[in-house]
C-alpha cells in the first residue's frame, strides 16, 4: 500500500509541476532579480524528498537509492525546461535546470544527514 501511495504522490507532484510549465505566467511577482531559481530549488527539494520516498521501495541500498532519486529529478529537469520551450512567453533555462537538480541535491543531502543523525542518536 505504501508503494502505491509513494508513486501516487510523485506522479501527482510531477504533473503539477508539468501544468504549472504549461502556463504562460506565473502568478508569483518577481521581488528580486533570479527569484525564479529560489522557485526552482524548493519545487525540486520537494520532489527530491519524494522521488527519495518511491525510489526507497526499490533501491538495493542508500547509495543506489541516492543517485536514483537525484538522476529522476534531474531529467525530469531537463524535460520541464524542453517542455517550457514550446510555451508561450516561456523558455528553456540551463539555470532553472541547476536550480532544479540543485534542489534535489539538498533534499536528499538532508534526508542522509537526517538518517544518520538519527541511527547516531540511537546507537548511544
Amino acid at each position: 500500500m505504501l508503494k502505491i501511495i509513494n508513486v501516487t504522490f510523485l506522479t501527482i507532484y510531477c504533473s503539477l509541476i508539468f501544468w504549472l510549465s504549461s502556463q504562460s505566467a506565473l502568478p508569483a511577482p518577481m521581488l528580486f532579480e533570479h527569484q525564479d531559481k529560489l522557485h526552482h530549488l524548493g519545487a525540486y527539494f520537494i520532489m527530491g524528498v519524494l522521488a527519495w520516498r518511491f525510489f526507497n521501495d526499490y533501491a538495493q541500498n542508500q547509495k543506489s537509492m541516492f543517485m536514483m532519486s537525484l538522476v529522476f529529478c534531474s531529467l525530469y529537469g531537463i524535460s520541464d525546461e524542453i517542455h517550457q520551450s514550446y510555451v508561450p512567453d516561456r523558455d528553456a533555462d540551463v539555470f532553472d535546470w541547476l536550480a532544479d537538480t540543485l534542489g534535489a541535491f539538498i533534499a536528499l543531502i538532508t534526508i542522509q544527514l537526517l538518517k544518520r543523525s538519527s541511527v547516531e542518536r540511537q546507537a548511544s
